[in-house]
């Protein structure tokens, strides 16, 4: 019995956020913004899997204030961009296998319900998730700040009003996923196996699969 609270007989559609829910792409991230840094010679040792665990999920200005203090505000916004570009680069031939049984997940849902993707990354990052690990052939639609300029909630209203959906849940797995999906007045199911704690969700999964009624 899986802790999934939320009634799947309602549910029209699922949309999903990326890092800690999809995949773990921090390792190659990473090593490709570390290059960069070598390359710009701005101090990078700080930049690690775990410390990037701990940014993913904000916008990039503030992943860029977080990780570069030392720099102006502007400077960091330049690394930060250089470093978004790169990566996306980086990650169509070196992206990371999704977390075991997503592919199947994403599969099986599909069939029945419309998927789609928010999160907050720059244009493109998106799109190289879905080629780099084959499952654009899953979803429907997805936006993020790159795209619209907008944050995750406005986001998330746009991908539901766009396509009309009536009851769909965000699946995500940090604070700042649950106060999107709230924002956007969405039931939120937190994924346990990501990168983050969150009080009080509308439900829980331990694993992807468990999103799959028993």
């Amino acid at each position: 019995m899986n802790s999934y609270q939320t009634d799947l007989s309602k549910t029209d559609s699922y949309i999903f956020d990326v890092d800690g829910t999809i995949w773990d792409s921090t390792a190659a991230v990473a090593k490709s913004w570390r290059a960069v840094c070598q390359r710009e010679g701005v101090p990078f040792d700080h930049i690690t899997p775990p410390r990037l665990k701990q940014e993913f999920g904000k916008l990039l200005r503030d992943i860029g204030l977080s990780l570069f203090p030392s720099l102006s505000k502007e400077e960091a916004d330049r690394i930060t961009r250089l470093c978004c570009e790169e990566e996306n680069h980086y990650l169509l031939d070196h992206g990371p296998e999704p977390y075991p049984g997503i592919r199947e997940l994403f599969q099986r849902l599909s069939q029945s319900h419309p998927l789609f993707i928010v999160s907050n990354c720059q244009a493109g990052y998106i799109e190289v998730m879905l080629k780099s690990t084959g499952l654009g052939i899953y979803v429907t639609d997805h936006l993020c700040p790159g795209d619209t300029g907008e944050v995750k909630a406005a986001n998330i209203r746009r991908i539901v009003d766009r396509h009309g959906l009536h009851t769909p849940v965000y699946i995500g797995d940090t604070l700042g996923d649950y106060k999107a999906a709230k924002g956007a007045g969405l039931p939120f199911i937190f994924a346990s196996y990501g990168f983050g704690q969150v009080p009080n969700p509308d439900g829980v999964i331990k694993e992807p699969l468990d999103l799959l009624p028993s």
